[in-house]
């Protein structure tokens, strides 16, 4: 009898598991050391760099005292409600709603009240304006150019100063400066220039005569310089540029 027997298989060699662990774990030692040693150079880099911006970076925080080591420190002996300008007008404002320090002029009412645009239409200055040349077209070609002489943003940055102290003073003296400004501006150029000669010759008579300010000892020159050279210079820019409107 024949027996049929199948071909012979090739004998197989049994896997070591350990074995193969070992050598992967091996192998993939130093990939992680060098992973390890990459991240700890990185943490040690960003750790250095935020230190060193750190110590660099300008110290932000204000002090009553302007930091300075022999003068008072306000800390000690004031209490924290009205510690610092914000927190003052804050317990100002709980103290008196309508107090001196967080209060505006009201310029639009203030307008309203005194007639100031009825003034100003029956006196024509806006029709006086345009025959010097200062048409809409023309106020707005001037925007750019005050844009880029910083004229806007000074005004932005300074609204405070502008409404409390700037527009008490022009808008109360406006009954009585409309009628003269009218007329300057009907008569051109020459009428403004005029003026500022005046505010500085006014100016230059008081130092010259060492006229001083009566139960002050100040100089009256010096004083009054505070106002009449600003209202000199200012005249002389607005003659300047009714003249060039009139080119």
């Amino acid at each position: 009898r024949h027996h049929l027997s199948s071909p012979r298989e090739p004998s197989r060699r049994p896997i070591d598991t350990l074995s193969l662990y070992n050598t992967n774990l091996v192998t993939m030692a130093p990939l992680s050391s060098l992973l390890t040693l990459g991240l700890a150079a990185s943490a040690s880099a960003f750790s250095t760099t935020s230190t060193s911006s750190v110590a660099s970076r300008p110290s932000t925080k204000l002090y009553e005292n302007f930091g300075f080591d022999f003068a008072e420190d306000q800390a000690e002996n004031t209490p924290t409600s009205i510690l610092g300008e914000a927190n003052y007008k804050k317990w100002v404002n709980s103290v008196d709603p309508n107090n001196m320090l967080n209060r505006q002029y009201p310029v639009l009412s203030r307008v309203r009240e005194l007639g100031l645009l009825e003034k100003t239409a029956e006196l024509g200055v806006l029709s006086k304006l345009e025959a010097q040349g200062l048409t809409l077209e023309k106020a707005e070609e001037l925007l750019p150019a005050l844009e880029k002489l910083g004229v806007l943003k000074l005004v932005a940055n300074n609204q405070q100063l502008l409404i409390n102290g700037v527009a008490p003073i022009a808008i109360e003296g406006a009954p009585l400066l409309l009628p003269l400004v009218a007329g300057a501006i009907e008569v051109g150029p020459a009428a403004f220039y005029l003026a500022a000669a005046t505010f500085a010759g006014l100016d230059f008579y008081l130092f010259s005569s060492g006229a001083e300010v009566p139960f002050l000892g100040l100089s009256a020159g010096g004083v009054a310089g505070l106002v009449l050279i600003p209202l000199s210079v200012v005249s002389a820019i607005v003659g300047g540029a009714f003249a060039q409107l009139k080119n």
